[in-house]
């Protein structure tokens, strides 16, 4: 049987569990030899039982324990081409994050964030990249998140997986000329973490409510169950952007969760207002609220929820 990705090999990260696991188990579904990187720390994740799954229905893999760090990055790398003999795709699902009221945020927390989820993808694709080019093809998935469009109580988190938007646009325009493809999903689904995040989050349940219910193409997030929005409903566009189907699609952000799927727009001027010879104060006072900050609104004072305007050390 013809499959998609015959002859392929991929790199998946923090792939023993939850969307990653799925992620993995599809690429060798469709016939890609896949390295099955985690390196266990998180409940339930673990690379050497997701490979037997594989395995067992008849896919090819092998388990690697290494952080997908700046020093393992290279580790993986060679792991991958020296068990399949090259490289053809890259997906960065590796994450990680701790909570916190950001006033409170220590630097420890801010550089696990930055590590994992930004320093780490960018150290992946460094030492995968000489290898694609000089190949001519391939290509890398990146995994941001929703949170980079606000999230309170997880300011390092939603930094870094903004960064990786970043990251993926400016990968996609350096490597394109070489035939190589970078893309980034913001996924939501729900799992064996779900509860464990809950917990983690519920001091900020109703700011986060309030917040964030508006953001990004996106229905409430109380809608989301287990059922509607498992990890497998992720993969299948994850996959799908790794074969040759998607060769025109490069330097783009998805928005996947559940049954829905979107294309995010690229960043664009709202509104333009042009003085020649500069602005001055006077000018903006009188311009800017007519003309570029009509019908804007400070959404997020809460005047309405006093209990959330207390601050607490």
């Amino acid at each position: 049987m013809s499959r998609r990705l015959n002859g392929k090999v991929a790199i998946v990260t923090g792939a023993g569990g939850g969307i990653g696991r799925a992620h993995a188990q599809l690429l060798a579904a469709e016939g890609a030899s896949v390295l099955v990187n985690d390196t266990g720390r998180r409940t339930g994740a673990d690379a050497a039982s997701v490979v037997a799954e594989i395995v067992a229905a008849g896919g090819v893999a092998v388990a690697d324990t290494t952080s997908a760090t700046w020093d393992g990055a290279a580790t993986i790398v060679r792991h991958a081409i020296d068990a399949f003999g090259g490289l053809d795709i890259v997906v960065n699902n590796a994450t990680a994050a701790r909570n916190a009221d950001l006033w409170t945020v220590t630097e420890e927390d801010w550089d696990l964030a930055i590590d994992v989820n930004l320093k780490g993808y960018f150290a992946m694709v460094r030492e995968a990249a000489p290898h694609l080019c000089r190949q001519g093809s391939g290509a890398i998935v990146n995994t941001s998140s929703g949170s980079g469009f606000g999230h309170p109580s997880a300011v390092a988190y939603a930094s870094a997986k903004e960064g990786v938007v970043g990251l993926t646009r400016t990968i996609a325009r350096e490597l394109g000329r070489f035939g190589v493809r970078c893309n980034a999903i913001r996924p939501l689904a729900l799992g064996t973490s779900t509860a464990e995040y809950a917990v983690s989050t519920a001091k900020w349940g109703s700011l986060m409510a309030l917040t964030m219910a508006t953001q990004g193409p996106q229905e409430p997030y109380q809608a989301a169950t287990p059922e509607s929005h498992p990890p497998s409903k992720i993969s299948p566009l994850v996959v799908w952007l790794c074969t040759d189907a998607a060769s025109n699609v490069n330097g783009r952000t998805f928005h996947v969760r559940g049954d829905t799927i979107a294309l995010l727009s690229e960043p664009g001027p709202e509104r333009v207002i042009v003085q020649e010879g500069g602005w001055t104060l006077d000018a903006l006072d009188t311009v800017v609220p007519v003309e570029l900050a009509a019908g804007l609104a400070n959404h997020y004072r809460l005047d309405d929820h006093p209990e959330l305007q207390v601050f607490e050390e």
